[in-house]
Parts: C-alpha cells; sequence; structure tokens
C-alpha cells in the first residue's frame, strides 16, 4: 500500500462509540500531502470529562455532519490504504461502532498499524509512549486531544520511525470491523 491515513478520533463520552471530531493526515510516497478534519454530530449525550478533554461541546457540533453524511464523503478514501492511528484500536473501534450502528456497510476487515507500538520499538528507553511523550521527545508540534494535530502528529511520528529504520511491515495488523477487535494474519 502506498498510501497511509493517519486518523484520529475524539469522543464525546466513556461509552466511545461515537465521534465528536476526526482528523486525518495522508502520507504518500514518504512525506504528508493532505490534512482534514472535521467536527461531527455524534446524535447522543456528552460527558463533562470529554468536553474538558477535548474542548468539543454539543453547541460546537450541533450543526456538524452526522456521521453517516461524514462517510458518504470519506468512506472510499478511508479504504483506500493502510489506516494508522497512536492506540489504533481506540480509534479502529470507534470507527468500527459508528459504522455498525449506523448500519452503514463496511469492509469485513481493514488493515491498519499503531504508532503506539512502533514507538515502543523505537524509543524503548521513554517513560511510556503516550503521543505527548513521544511528541515532546522529538519535538513535533502538538494541540494534545485536537483530531486534527493528533492525527498530523502520528503520521510525524510514523514519518520519524522510517527515517530511523523501522519496517512498517512487521506492525501491519487487520482489524475485524465486526467483531471489534485485532485478528491473526
Amino acid at each position: 500500500m502506498n498510501r497511509i491515513i493517519a486518523f484520529d478520533v475524539e469522543t464525546p463520552n466513556s461509552y466511545n462509540d461515537r465521534m465528536s471530531a476526526i482528523g486525518i493526515a495522508v502520507i504518500q510516497d514518504g512525506q504528508i500531502f493532505r490534512t482534514w478534519s472535521t467536527l461531527v454530530n455524534p446524535e447522543t449525550h456528552f460527558d463533562a470529562f470529554n468536553i474538558q478533554l477535548t474542548g468539543i461541546s454539543p453547541e460546537m457540533v450541533a450543526t456538524a455532519p452526522t456521521f453517516p453524511q461524514l462517510w458518504d464523503r470519506i468512506g472510499r478514501f478511508m479504504q483506500s490504504g493502510l489506516l494508522l492511528a497512536h492506540n489504533a484500536p481506540f480509534d479502529m473501534r470507534v470507527l468500527a461502532c459508528c459504522l455498525q450502528d449506523y448500519g452503514i456497510p463496511a469492509p469485513a476487515f481493514l488493515p491498519y498499524a499503531c504508532t503506539v507500538q512502533m514507538g515502543r520499538r523505537c524509543y524503548p528507553y521513554l517513560p511510556n509512549h503516550k503521543l505527548n511523550t513521544l511528541c515532546d521527545a522529538l519535538g513535533i508540534p502538538l494541540d494534545h486531544h485536537k483530531a486534527d494535530s493528533d492525527s498530523r502528529a502520528c503520521a510525524e511520528l510514523l514519518l520519524n520511525y522510517l527515517d530511523h529504520g523501522l519496517n512498517l511491515n512487521q506492525y501491519r495488523r487487520m482489524f475485524d470491523m465486526r467483531a471489534m477487535c485485532t485478528v491473526k494474519k
């Protein structure tokens, strides 16, 4: 796969089954060539914790597209390459929940990779491998818990890892979109 789609979702509550924002950073031919983000109307309640963490409130998403409206615009694109996220099983599960909850047909499996796992391999000496820790250590700009910034930082991390000789193929996984979990190859 020549295209890698780094993405990040923010969620409105502790159920983590809907998104209130999504950010996408596309890597093609070894460089970030496109970024995009939007708020998403999750059509559900917000927890105070999530509002404080992300800065996204119900009022902010009132006129934002719902997930089905958004998927009509980005669905084909999101399936056009390897998906990449920091703590990817979380973002993949939120994506799978949204597709399932809205009854949107999706492939049974989607390929993905996780920059947390790669970070552990490239930088084992760091105290943890959270997005903000890695970005601080590597001098990557980050406005944490903002989907646009998090997805771009994730893409920057991958490019850094590749520059340090990491073999991306070792980190490719498949996500079962129906069972909502990683499956063995």
